[in-house]
Formats: C-alpha cells, sequence, structure tokens
C-alpha cells in the first residue's frame, strides 16, 4: 500500500532535522576541537614566543575589494618584522596564492618586508599556498621545515596550527593584530566554515594541489 502524504512530510521533517543536527555537530565540534588543541601555542607578545629558523607568514592580499589597504595584510607584515627583529625568526617563507598573473600575494608580501627593512635574502616565496593546508604540507614536504612559528592573525593561527599538527609538524603562532568592524566579521563566519572544512579534507585524504621539488631555506 502506498505511503500517504503525511507519512512523506514526517519522513523528510526528521531528514531534514537530522542533518540541521548533524551540521550544528560539525560546525561547533570542529571550532571548538581546532581552538582547544592551539591552547598556549599561540601569543600575542614576542617576548613570549619561542625561537625558530623559519616564520611562515600566512598569505593575503594587499587591498581590499574596494581598493582600500587590507589591514590583514598590512597587520601580518608588522607582526612578521615585530618577530625578525627580536631575533625569534632567521627567515621567512611567505606562502600565499598566486593562481593568476595579475594576483601575487607572495611578491606583495615580500616587497612589503623589505620596505620595512628585512633584507631580501632572509625571504623566500611559496607561490603555492593557494589554502592553509597548502601551506602547512608544502613548509615541511618542499620547504622541509619540520618546525615553524605560523604568523597571521589568531584564528587563522589556530587552523594553520591544526593543520600542520596534522602533517607531523611542531607549529607555533604568532597572533598579528586582529581586524573589526563589518570586514573582519565576514571572515570570522568564513572562518567558521574553513574550520569544518578541515575536518573533510583530514577524513578523506585531502592533500595540496602541488609539491614539487626541494627548496633548502638557508
Amino acid at each position: 500500500m502506498a505511503k500517504s502524504p503525511t507519512k512523506y512530510r514526517t519522513f523528510f521533517k526528521r531528514f531534514y532535522l537530522f542533518l540541521f543536527l548533524f551540521f550544528l555537530v560539525w560546525i561547533i565540534g570542529a571550532n571548538w576541537a581546532i581552538a582547544s588543541n592551539a591552547g598556549d601555542k599561540t601569543f600575542d607578545t614576542v617576548s613570549e614566543c619561542p625561537t625558530t629558523k623559519v616564520g611562515l607568514v600566512l598569505g593575503t592580499s594587499k587591498n581590499n575589494r574596494s581598493g582600500s589597504d587590507n589591514a590583514y595584510f598590512t597587520n601580518r607584515i608588522t607582526a612578521v618584522v615585530e618577530l625578525y627583529q627580536a631575533g625569534k625568526i632567521e627567515y621567512i617563507l611567505v606562502s600565499g596564492d598566486n593562481g593568476s598573473a595579475d594576483y601575487d600575494e607572495p611578491t606583495d608580501m615580500k616587497n612589503a618586508l623589505i620596505e620595512r627593512g628585512i633584507p631580501e635574502d632572509k625571504i623566500y616565496l611559496d607561490y603555492a599556498g593557494f589554502r592553509t593546508l597548502d601551506s602547512m604540507e608544502r613548509a615541511l614536504k618542499v620547504f622541509g621545515q619540520q618546525e615553524v612559528i605560523v604568523i597571521s592573525q589568531r584564528f587563522h593561527n589556530e587552523r594553520a596550527i591544526y593543520l600542520g599538527e596534522h602533517f607531523g609538524m611542531t607549529v607555533y603562532g604568532y597572533n598579528a593584530k586582529d581586524v573589526k568592524k563589518m570586514g573582519g566579521f565576514k571572515t570570522y563566519v568564513r572562518e567558521k566554515f574553513a574550520r569544518m572544512k578541515v575536518f573533510w579534507d583530514i577524513v578523506f585524504g585531502v592533500n595540496s594541489t602541488f609539491l614539487g621539488k626541494p627548496v633548502k631555506i638557508g
């Protein structure tokens, strides 16, 4: 006997409720796991930071879509300079997106660092850091770094630490100044979903888009 319309409605209500609860547990669990794992591995002041050979700065665009300066970019550059001048890092690995001829995060960051007094021969560029996962895996497998201080905003550092440890690295985070207002809120929301994606990638064994020949730093 065919199911009644009422039974179909009940089935779909339960199905959608299950999906909602699954999604809720996933997003809450992912965010809790990544934040709690970072624990005391991120630092807000230079004096607290451990000393490592390489600081890994995660790329972002130099300008916002409106053409104005991107505060995430500026604050990360400042954080790198602080670490370098304090002797906490000897070399800088800039990992970002260079997916097209007119978009080059690593070179923009390199130029900004040189303008702030960082010697060019202390800067190495990773043009295939399309995602944080790529940046962390390539830092290990291409650039040979088993221990790094990752430099970005706290929320980003926490995710980078989780991914780096997944690949077997020792990772600390130096927190660049965060960004408030509406731009910061949009990034905050996007980060929640990015943390969900971390566990998707781990479960399904997603790896870097590109690896390539080893590069020796220093």
